[in-house]
């Protein structure tokens, strides 16, 4: 099958990749394109930027994750005329010691897309060359078809287009493979989305998020040759029609309570894939908000977020406290993943240094650091001889990685999680047969097994409760 599509790269973090891409995503909307997106990397907040403009649920696709076949899979079930792919950091920077496995480019080259460099120059002369010429000298595959200049003033952009028209010429030759200025889009106080700890701010903290994309779709209009981009867009590789959609394994019935609220926004829309294929319904609830967990579910599941940034209100709900605790004392299987381990401990003590009560499923608390703690991709193996009964994890390997500013004097110790490259360990994870907890945010394609395991606890603990 052919679809159309286009990664955005750039030359390092904060080169403006997400509002442009989703500038982007708007000018292809407004031509009455059906596009759809993905972002490459471990990254949940940048997919919100995507989905509040397509009103589609945004992919993640990192070759530390999946394979190539994966990748590909992903995109053909896209079902879309188009798609636009925002990169990570810089273009060759991924997982340390892996030779750029995990970068953008990697997944550019495992997907078969044609990339767009953008290159942020405010405060750059004649340097610009320099950067945009190194990058081109280590694209090995080809991949790089157009250049976009982010933060240029026209009057400069004019001044310095010819120069730069001749040493993409001449590398075009070199190479054998066209690369194109698209064009420079001038710097915008219109367009300057805030950030924090973690990343951008969420899509629902920015008050005038609409009118920015909507700016940004008027820059990249204004400045950028769509033209151009469409035809770079039709280059990119066949895929191949064997992926087709996969069918549940079952419907079994089993309803899964995901959290999902300002608190809890942190959830890869494959891993969901994962278990709706494993015949497991998803419902929604707040855990700010609501009074209980969903009384159907057989099941919870609580990722991560900003449960630092509502301590105070999670902490007054008291009644979803009380339901969470109960359900796992209940038996109720079990994942949580960062914030949402933070949230079953004892207490959590915020950014300022006050504590505030949590669902106390677990001892312990967790507390602000000031820095990145165990920063990057992980794999999780089971910690051998360490229970005697099976857990969750037993004789698997996860894959998942670690960011956050928060640590606790309880992190488990039934799994080691291992840093590609480095071979660096730690011990992590609470886990038992009905349960997963750590500060590790898990892709569970990656051990379809896992997922099966734990929709047979999650059958048994149906069993039992029907049983009485």
């Amino acid at each position: 099958m052919r679809l159309p599509r286009v990664m955005t790269a750039a030359v390092s973090s904060g080169s403006g990749k997400t509002i442009l891409t989703c500038g982007m995503l708007e000018a292809l909307k407004r031509r009455g394109t059906d596009v759809r997106s993905f972002k490459c990397g471990p990254d949940y907040i940048d997919p919100m930027f995507h989905r509040r403009v397509t009103g589609a649920p945004c992919g993640n696709i990192d070759t530390f994750f999946s394979s190539a076949e994966e990748i590909r899979g992903m995109l053909c079930r896209s079902a879309c005329e188009a798609a636009v792919i925002e990169g990570v950091m810089g273009i060759y920077d991924g997982a340390a010691g892996l030779q750029g496995r995990g970068s953008c480019y990697d997944a550019a080259a495992a997907s078969g897309t044609p990339v767009l460099l953008i290159a942020d120059v405010k405060g750059m002369g004649l340097t610009m060359l320099s950067v945009i010429k190194g990058i081109l000298s280590d694209d090995r595959e080809n991949l790089i078809r157009g250049i976009i200049l982010n933060r240029i003033t026209p009057i400069y952009l004019e001044t310095i287009r010819p120069q730069l028209d001749e040493m993409l010429s001449c590398m075009s030759a070199d190479r054998n493979a066209d690369v194109k200025l698209l064009g420079g889009i001038p710097g915008s106080k219109a367009i300057q989305l805030e950030s924090r700890h973690l990343g951008l701010s969420m899509p629902f903290e920015t008050d005038d998020l609409e009118e920015q994309l909507k700016a940004a779709a008027d820059l990249i209009e204004e400045h950028l040759d769509m033209d151009a981009l469409l035809e770079i867009m039709e280059q990119a590789e066949e895929l191949p029609d064997a992926t087709a959609e996969p069918r549940k394994e079952s419907d079994c019935g089993l309803v899964l309570a995901v959290a999902r609220d300002e608190a809890f926004c942190f959830c890869y829309e494959e891993n969901l894939r994962i278990m709706e294929e494993a015949g497991i319904s998803i419902r929604e609830f707040s855990p700010v908000h609501d009074a209980r967990v969903p009384q159907d579910a057989d099941g919870l599941l609580l990722g991560g977020g900003y449960p630092e940034l509502y301590a105070e209100e999670l902490s007054g709900n008291t009644s979803m406290l009380s339901s969470v605790r109960e359900a796992i004392d209940d038996g109720m299987p079990s994942l949580a993943e960062c914030g949402g381990f933070m949230y079953l401990l004892e207490s959590l003590e915020d950014m300022q240094g006050r504590p505030h009560e949590m669902a106390g499923a677990l001892e312990g608390g967790s507390h602000y650091t000031g820095k990145l703690s165990r920063f990057g991709y992980v794999t999780l193996r089971e910690k051998k001889h360490l229970c005697a009964a099976d857990t969750l994890i037993t004789g698997l390997e996860v894959k998942g990685h670690e960011f956050h500013y928060f640590d606790s004097d309880n992190n488990g110790s039934n799994a080691v999680a291992e840093k590609p490259g480095s071979g660096r360990t730690w011990e992590c994870m609470h886990a038992d047969r009905d349960h997963l907890w750590g500060y590790p945010h898990l892709w569970y394609p990656s051990c379809p097994e896992l997922v099966r395991r734990f929709a047979a606890a999650m059958e048994e603990y149906r069993r039992k409760k029907q049983d009485g």
